[in-house]
């Protein structure tokens, strides 16, 4: 898509951080290395996103088992490439390869059983997957699935030069890829150059982070460092927030309203009451998803 050129969005007040999370090794799938920067206990806190996953590596034995079938029940994965192949199968008839720059929107909904298998034998394969929850009157719709490619996400320019990717939501007169009623996802890819800075305008009942990847930025005067979350606090003086940086840097954006409903997680199932999460259990074990 053609970049186009906007004025920043003005921010009387920026949001201060409230934390900054380091997240944590760890593995999954098949043995696939990563970071798991939004953790269970964080859940709640930024409600409706119930995870965060970072992967990057030039090694192939890090990634390169990939991650073999496995179901989900009751909220959707964004998976989005930085660099790499990966291709997506799934029960339900589902296939599309997500290659670089890329993003696949996945609704489990009802459930599913799919995976994700690296597409390449040697080479750098980095990007994230977000986890973001559904309500409980969606949790049991029926799955969905969607693969934009690198050209099909809307990008823009602000007049400082940020390079903006609009994966989710709405910003500074552009709407992202995939838009949600109830939880308003914003998710944004930033690409800083050298002393600028990006303003987003934010409603206060919304929970909200940022995630640095490359380089570092500043927040109300806090720096965040590269491959730390920045849990930005809920400040009612506060009408958005605003991100500078000295040297170049690169952060996801991500906010969204809130559901305030119980979390019931086991694993790939996230439902409201453990009931559910026993009944998604048996599901699997019969064979029952789609």
């Amino acid at each position: 898509m053609t970049e186009m050129l906007f004025q920043t969005e003005p921010v009387r007040q920026s949001r201060p951080i409230e934390r900054l999370v380091a997240g944590q090794a760890t593995t999954d799938g098949a043995g696939v290395n990563l970071i798991r920067v939004l953790t269970q206990p964080l859940q709640q806190r930024l409600d409706p996103f119930l995870m965060l996953d970072a992967f990057g590596s030039d090694d192939p034995d890090d990634y390169i088992a990939g991650f073999p079938d496995h179901p989900h029940r009751g909220f959707e994965t964004v998976t989005y490439m930085i660099a790499g192949r990966m291709l997506h199968r799934d029960s339900v008839g589902h296939e599309g390869l997500i290659e670089t720059g890329g993003v696949q929107w996945m609704t489990a909904g009802s459930g599913l059983v799919h995976s994700e298998i690296p597409q390449q034998a040697q080479g750098r394969m980095e990007g994230f997957q977000l986890w973001l929850n559904l309500p409980a009157r969606e949790k049991m719709i029926p799955p969905w699935y969607r693969n934009f490619t690198a050209s099909e996400l809307p990008r823009f320019q602000t007049d400082a030069g940020v390079a903006v990717t609009v994966i989710a939501g709405a910003t500074h007169g552009v709407t992202g890829a995939v838009t949600r009623e109830t939880t308003a996802p914003l998710f944004l890819d930033l690409h800083l150059p050298a002393g600028t800075r990006f303003e987003q305008a934010l409603p206060i009942e919304q929970n909200a982070f940022i995630y640095v990847y490359r380089g570092a930025v500043d927040v109300a005067g806090q720096a965040v460092p590269s491959r730390r979350m920045a849990i930005l606090a809920n400040d009612a003086d506060a009408d958005g927030v605003v991100l500078e940086t000295a040297d170049e840097a690169r952060a996801l954006l991500i906010a969204g309203h809130p559901l305030r409903e119980p979390i019931a997680q086991h694993g790939p199932f996230v439902m409201n009451t453990m009931q559910e999460i026993q009944q998604a259990v048996r599901d699997y074990s019969a064979g029952r998803l789609a």
